[in-house]
């Protein structure tokens, strides 16, 4: 039969928390990169070709040691441009590599060509060291989406040393906000002389969780980032996770948090429950945060990250708004599926096994782990050259089963679709469509989607370390 939606609720399930919980660790103080952040780009609707340079450069990522850190940025900077856009604009540019690695350019959010899905290895030779590649995206859809490189075998290097960044793609008519806030999380593993720590994936036992950073940045400054707002005031926060390997929680502590859209879709605004959203690398919110009225009001955005690690710090000042009294509500994407016919549904699955194990004192046990390849997705790893995971017409429904068999979280990313996620009871799904979903530790979930895409696409672990080391599949719609 067709499922409807059967969750209008306007605060978000638990089910989709439970997918949430993510890793922790220690963090010492936090430092900052000391730049200003980079004016967004706007492009013409007839665009001209930017030239986007990717090179070596050093910034001081903490404030002491006073020691700068060699990293790899785009146009001097890290994050990159935001680069802001109208629905049905294109996004011309020349990526210049002037890097060590190969580079290809992911549009997390995007369901444009497959061609312009941006996969080195995959949907496009990739970009190499001296080389420069060219870059064309027409996003059909509004929202806010992450890029970085994503490259067969060698996407961990690139993004750990700094390359990502946020394209916005504008509605027409957006809601209207006393600020609107880009906020890019990344972190970076550094050793005493402030180094980045060396990339190795072969052999070694870290690969089975993924590079998780000692130092946070957010918007390459030093959390909180602070920001001042009248009293009153409403902030839309465009929040997403750049990270390697990080899975955490968000709180949002002293104001009223309405998530307006998930994954670049608009959905139905929403509270989550108890303030908090699970955040995976490569998820992103668009989310509108209403301030008190009070002056000298303190709000904070944090990651549930040991005892708390403030990101964002907001803190009311001058003289005060009276509030807006409706809560604001995106258009939601009509061409997206109001529903899947089940009973007509292709039904592949993927099977996500290997890893290290944990034992009773939740310490890593490596024995038997094949570190050359520690992880099997359906028997094996990623791979060209068999066949594809399914291939199906145009048109297509389909329900994908990830079973988890690990000891880890996995949060996987469908590139060029959106989809919902079903109910582990089998009695509906969640109220919001999604590209990136974390599927909890030995859990089996299941997803819905209309393939209505044509081309080659990808599902990929969002752990960096793990997609390199082959967690991915591919799938084909003709």
């Amino acid at each position: 039969m067709t499922k409807q939606n059967s969750a209008r609720s306007s605060r978000i399930s638990r089910r989709h928390l439970l997918a949430g919980i993510g890793g922790t660790g220690m963090f010492p103080s936090l430092g900052a990169l000391a730049q200003t952040q980079t004016d967004p780009l706007k492009a013409p609707a007839d665009p001209q070709t930017r030239t986007l340079v990717a090179a070596s450069a050093k910034a001081r990522l903490r404030p002491t040691p006073p020691l700068d850190t060699e990293i790899w940025t785009f146009d001097g900077a890290t994050p990159g441009p935001t680069l802001r856009i109208k629905q049905g604009e294109t996004v011309n540019l020349k990526l210049e590599n002037r890097t060590t690695a190969p580079l290809g350019l992911h549009w997390y959010g995007s369901r444009g060509d497959a061609a312009s899905d941006g996969v080195g290895g995959f949907s496009q030779p990739p970009i190499l060291p001296g080389e420069t590649g060219e870059v064309r995206l027409t996003p059909p859809d509004t929202g806010t989406l992450l890029y970085r490189p994503l490259v067969l075998g060698g996407s961990s290097e690139p993004c750990g040393r700094g390359l990502s960044g946020l394209l916005i793609v504008e509605e027409k008519e957006p809601p209207a906000v006393d600020l609107d806030l880009p906020v890019l999380v990344t972190d970076w593993l550094l050793g005493d002389d402030q180094s980045l720590q060396p990339f190795v994936l072969q052999g070694n036992p870290a690969a089975s969780a993924g590079r998780l950073g000692s130092w946070v940045t957010v918007n390459r400054g030093s959390p909180p980032r602070p920001v001042t707002a009248r009293p009153g005031a409403r902030i839309r926060l465009r929040l997403a996770n750049a990270c390697n390997a990080r899975i955490m929680r968000l709180r949002f502590d002293g104001g009223k948090p309405t998530v307006i859209a998930v994954d670049s879709q608009p959905t139905e605004s929403f509270e989550p429950v108890r303030s908090q959203l699970p955040f995976a690398p490569g998820t992103r919110y668009d989310v509108i945060l209403d301030l008190p009225v009070e002056v000298g009001a303190s709000v904070n955005v944090t990651a549930l990250i040991g005892p708390g690690l403030p990101l964002v710090r907001i803190v009311t000042a001058g003289e005060p708004k009276v509030p807006p009294a409706a809560v604001p509500q995106l258009k939601l994407n009509p061409t997206l599926p109001a529903a899947v016919r089940m009973q007509d549904a292709t039904r592949p699955e993927i099977v996500i096994e290997g890893g290290a194990k944990l034992s009773d004192d939740q310490k890593l046990d490596f024995s038997g782990v094949d570190f050359a390849r520690p992880w099997r997705v359906n028997g094996g790893v990623g791979s060209l050259d068999g066949k594809p995971l399914f291939s199906v017409k145009r048109g297509t429904p389909i329900v994908l089963a990830i079973d988890n068999r690990t000891a880890f979280i996995q949060p996987f990313h469908v590139h060029g679709h959106s989809f919902r996620l079903l109910h582990p009871l089998d009695d509906g799904w969640e109220a919001y469509f999604l590209d990136t979903v974390q599927i909890p530790e030995r859990k089996k979930l299941h997803i819905a989607f209309i393939a209505d895409n044509p081309g080659r696409w990808l599902i990929s672990s969002t752990v960096l370390e793990r997609f390199d080391l082959g967690v991915w599949s591919w799938f084909e719609v003709t």
